[in-house]
């Protein structure tokens, strides 16, 4: 008996410890996502613009010159751009990403994977470590990008791209990634990044009149690249404020599970000690009656 009351007092023990970690990491989650919110937030509605004005001034200029990153090729070759975080303990955030991308490929690009023309671009090491693992072709180039954010360096991973695309190393590149709504809720989205989506226009609205100054050449070559780097920051930063949400909720959750299980385990541990109380009176009422005769 007193062995048992010694396992459930180092259980305690272990839950408190534990307990005490979670609380720590919700608290530094907390105030991590405070930052990235602010950053995503003052991000989108300028990132969003832009690219609706590309999209609309790309379907206006069917075929003129100096549209490469708009042009459209029979889809061969596929490069993902999966972002992920390089650290776990956020519940299923990552595992979601991956699952996206994996059902992806398996919908809508399962022939080029079943002739190896899928490249994976992991943002993140828990998606390097995962598709690396799971023999699918990725690269580690860009994995450390959460080491030292900045858009200088997301805007490297974003011309390379662009220069792949260019040179028809790939025929499509997709962004996948978790878009931030708030603390508890990500919405994981696959995002086309290369070529330049159109505008699908209804039938009987006007198209939209740009008046460019200087000419339109000399604006589209200088402001295309720049508002695709501008893309995919936007989804660096909703994936490093979906992560800390992510990460907060799933502490959050931990703790409240360490205190159901402390509960238990107390309610156990005074049965337990009660039980050998009334074993040791037992035994020293029966030596007294015994005694006695």
């Amino acid at each position: 008996m007193a062995g048992q009351l010694k396992e459930v007092r180092n259980r305690i023990k272990s839950v408190q410890s534990t307990q005490q970690i979670t609380k720590a990491m919700k608290m530094v989650s907390a105030a991590k996502l405070r930052r990235a919110q602010d950053a995503i937030l003052q991000m989108r509605p300028y990132a969003t613009k832009l690219q609706e004005m590309l999209s609309n001034i790309v379907s206006n200029s069917e075929g003129e010159s100096g549209m490469a990153l708009a042009t459209e090729r029979p889809i061969e070759k596929v490069l993902l751009l999966v972002i992920t975080s390089d650290r776990g303990l956020a519940g299923a955030y990552n595992a979601n990403l991956i699952k996206l991308a994996k059902q992806m490929i398996k919908e809508q690009y399962a022939t080029a994977y079943a002739k190896g023309n899928v490249t994976i671009w992991s943002m993140g090491k828990k998606g390097y470590e995962h598709f690396a693992k799971n023999n699918y072709t990725v690269t580690d180039t860009y994995k450390d990008i959460f080491l030292n954010l900045s858009f200088d360096n997301v805007q490297q991973a974003a011309a390379a791209a662009m220069k792949a695309f260019e040179n028809k190393e790939f025929d499509v590149v997709e962004i996948v990634y978790s878009e931030f709504k708030n603390a508890a809720t990500q919405n994981f989205v696959s995002e086309r990044f290369l070529p330049i989506p159109k505008v699908t226009q209804q039938a009987g609205a006007s198209k939209a009149d740009f008046i460019f100054d200087p000419n339109k050449e000399e604006l589209i070559a200088e402001l295309m690249p720049k508002i695709l780097n501008t893309q995919l920051f936007k989804a660096v930063l909703d994936a490093q404020a979906s992560e800390h949400g992510a990460r907060m909720t799933a502490m959050d959750k931990a703790s409240e599970n360490a205190n159901e299980l402390l509960r238990n385990l107390k309610i156990s541990y005074n049965r337990a000690r009660q039980a050998a109380i009334t074993t040791e009176l037992t035994e020293i009422v029966s030596g007294a009656a015994a005694l006695q005769g």
